[in-house]
């Protein structure tokens, strides 16, 4: 990529805002937020799928500022729980719940499963005036019985990733973006937009 590319994250999460600018150090990406953008949307994440939220946040903002605009949807699908809590794994525990709340909520329907595989999956969704494409990540791994670690967010302190014996919460960021659902989605992304830029 030759010019700086201007993009908005249709993201106020601070943790995800943050990884994602870890992940893009060294790219020539100028990051803007919603946050950036008085009357910027709220969008509802009421869409049945992950790549729908996704979508639909991604379109969003890239109506409202003209610019690019990468979104992202992720969910935490956990294998005896039937894939859930999946598509509201950020509203796990209800309306208003915050991580601690979602985690202990999750440990709860746990509670002497045997079986604690899982995984973590995001939909990245990239909307220009030609229109939206996804990209998707995949982190698979197992719940712990308690709490490790005190860095990342979400579902983090719980989520052991295949290969590790750490949680999410104990990696270094830079370990984490190196296996993460997320690291996965936007590697994808910056490979198309490569691709882009060679043709």
């Amino acid at each position: 990529m030759k010019q700086p590319l201007e993009i908005v994250l249709a993201t106020r999460n601070p943790g995800k805002v943050r990884e994602l600018r870890a992940l893009l150090a060294g790219w020539p990406v100028v990051l803007r937020t919603a946050a950036d953008f008085p009357g910027a949307p709220e969008v509802e994440e009421d869409a049945s799928t992950l790549e729908g939220n996704a979508r639909k946040k991604a379109l969003a903002l890239h109506r409202h500022t003209g610019l690019p605009a990468l979104a992202d949807d992720t969910g935490l699908e956990v294998d005896a729980l039937g894939g859930r809590p999946g598509v509201h794994s950020a509203r796990f525990a209800g309306p208003g719940a915050g991580d601690a709340e979602n985690r202990a909520r999750l440990l709860q329907e746990l509670h002497g499963v045997p079986d604690r595989t899982a995984r973590f999956r995001t939909v990245l969704a990239f909307a220009t005036d030609d229109g939206v494409l996804c990209f998707e990540g995949i982190c698979r791994g197992y719940i712990l019985e308690k709490e490790r670690g005190r860095g990342g967010f979400g579902y983090d302190p719980l989520f052991v990733p295949e290969g590790e014996t750490r949680t999410f919460a104990e990696l270094s960021p830079a370990e984490k973006n190196a296996l993460s659902h997320r690291g996965k989605a936007l590697r994808a992304w910056l490979a198309f937009l490569q691709r882009q830029t060679e043709t």
